[in-house]
């Protein structure tokens, strides 16, 4: 719960959202890839953003180079370690 305090804080100083999303999938019956494993889901969100892209081809939007956010997220994770 401390790392996902620390995700959040650095997710609101790069990116601002309004919200998150925050959940997991425990079992493999409810979509945990590894059986007795739990791990967290971190989604923020912004007033107005809306959840049909998957629905629509299965289409992801990423405005952002990955590589590029996470040297992003990981220098604000130092920051509020």
């Amino acid at each position: 719960m401390i790392a996902t305090g620390n995700c959040i804080q650095a997710l609101e100083h790069l990116s601002k959202p309004q919200g998150f999303n925050f959940g997991a999938n425990l079992g493999r019956t409810a979509g945990a890839g590894i059986d007795k494993h739990v791990h967290f889901h971190l989604v923020p969100r912004w007033n107005g953003d809306t959840n049909f892209m998957p629905v629509l081809s299965d289409v992801k939007l990423i405005s952002e180079n990955m590589n590029t956010l996470r040297a992003k997220l990981s220098q604000k994770l130092n920051m509020v370690k």
